[in-house]
């Protein structure tokens, strides 16, 4: 791809790191498979369970995904919309679900902000994206066998958050309270091919903007499949491949007058040096 060139005294636009078509196919793709699931699935259990350990009702619901069907069946009075760049959110909600399409987004901390924007005071805003180690295995042999077979490496993978990052975003987002969380998942595949076919099934296969535009030499997928069996196997049935998927919950409030604050420095009535020497008797 060339670039766009600019105007001598005008500054250059941004490179984007998410190509929007090719993830929009990608995700229309992985409907027309027939989707697989299993994350959002595992999500959906966890949301539920956050919400029930919150001793209030949630009764204005928007949940933003990229698989709205699935959605919509899990929470049928909910304003469902899909993951865009602007969110077709109401105001007013009591809580909002960002759910597996963050990692995605070219600008998280802007999906963020229009979401507290849409929250009514105290309302909730809950987020469960990929980071950390997810596909670490399968980064790891395919940047090995792409070396090895042609000397380079081309852009595959997607980077991922740190959870310590990721949280951080909530503060910057204007959200109050910020939790971050994550829970590791070590899913079994038949093989390097297996967890491939699931990844198209999910709509999270390459959509990088700098991605090789020309089919992957067998040569390297080969060699990365020899490669995954022998180094991840799965504990349980070394006939098969492990594969990380680290799934990272976020929650933040919208502010409101009502909620806890920290307190004011220097107004502790005892200070640490007091509780931490030991009295005598």
């Amino acid at each position: 791809m060339n670039p766009v060139s600019n105007p001598p005294d005008s500054p250059a636009a941004p490179r984007r790191l998410i190509d929007a078509h090719a993830l929009r196919l990608h995700r229309d793709r992985a409907g027309m498979l027939g989707p697989a699931d299993p994350l959002h699935r595992i999500a959906l259990d966890e949301v539920q369970d956050r919400l029930a350990e919150i001793n209030r009702p949630f009764t204005r619901i928007g949940i933003v995904t990229a698989w709205p069907g699935f959605w919509q069946a899990a929470f049928p009075d909910a304003h469902v919309t899909t993951a865009a760049e602007r969110l077709d959110l109401p105001e007013g909600l009591d809580l909002v679900i960002h759910v597996l399409a963050l990692h995605w987004a070219e600008d998280p901390v802007g999906q963020m902000v229009q979401s507290a924007r849409a929250l009514k005071p105290d309302g909730l805003f809950m987020a469960a994206c990929l980071g950390g180690e997810t596909l670490v295995e399968l980064r790891d042999t395919l940047t090995r066998a792409e070396i090895e077979t042609t000397g380079g490496l081309s852009p595959r993978f997607l980077p991922m958050g740190e959870i310590r990052d990721l949280g951080g975003l909530l503060a910057r987002a204007g959200l109050a309270l910020p939790v971050a969380d994550h829970l590791p998942l070590r899913l079994s595949y038949r093989d390097l091919f297996h967890l491939a076919a699931d990844l198209r099934a999910m709509g999270e296969t390459n959509a990088l903007t700098e991605r090789l535009r020309h089919f992957t030499r067998r040569a390297i997928f080969a060699r990365a499949a020899a490669d995954y069996a022998t180094r991840y196997p799965d504990p349980a049935d070394p006939a098969r491949i492990i594969a990380t998927f680290d799934m990272i919950f976020l929650t933040g409030w919208a502010p409101d007058a009502s909620q806890q604050k920290p307190l004011r420095p220097g107004s502790a009535k005892f200070s640490l040096t007091e509780a931490l020497t030991p009295r005598t008797p």
